[in-house]
């Protein structure tokens, strides 16, 4: 690959649920772009990855477990009930975390290789047919996550991953010109 052929992939990546939903994503696929991820730096070498791959039923508990945190955490109706069913909306839903460091720094710089790792991931669906949408997940609702997935308590849960296969293309956003200040 050459710079031109990476610079085609990178533009070509869109967030979009534009999904066939009733296509599967293989586990082998999703293995394999986990695989890109955890070739992002990583300071240290603590590999602080964490994934967890979610559909069929689970889908739904994942959205009653967030709802309900969300509710806990006092927000409003409409967004609880809408995270009640929003992670259906494609076949799969990819959990990723990062682990908790030894030290705040060591927490801020996992996070930080799992948010390379993640682009790593995002590229390579992209490049295998997928769309992707990253999702945050909601104030508040770490924990439940965590405890869903079977992680550790500290562990941020740094992206929620929609996975599909792309039935049709979205146009590319303007992006402004990258602010570079040059040091002689």
């Amino acid at each position: 690959m050459d710079l031109d052929a990476l610079d085609a992939l990178i533009r070509s990546r869109r967030t979009s649920m534009l999904v066939d939903t009733t296509r599967a994503v293989p586990h082998d696929l999703v293995s394999r772009l986990c695989e890109l991820a955890i070739w992002a730096p990583n300071h240290k070498r603590t590999w602080p990855w964490r994934f967890a791959l979610v559909e069929g039923d689970a889908r739904a508990r994942l959205g009653e477990v967030i709802a309900d945190a969300m509710e806990v955490h006092g927000d409003p109706p409409e967004k609880v009930a809408k995270a009640r069913g929003k992670y259906l909306r494609t076949p799969a839903t990819l959990v990723v975390g990062s682990a908790e460091g030894d030290s705040p720094l060591r927490t801020a710089e996992n996070r930080d290789a799992v948010a390379a790792g993640i682009q790593n991931l995002l590229l390579g669906a992209t490049a295998a047919g997928l769309a992707t949408y990253w999702g945050s997940c909601p104030k508040g609702a770490d924990s439940a996550v965590n405890a869903l997935v079977g992680w550790d308590s500290g562990t941020h849960v740094s992206a929620l991953i929609y996975l599909g296969w792309a039935n049709s293309a979205v146009a590319p956003p303007e992006r402004p010109a990258p602010d570079l200040t040059l040091l002689a």
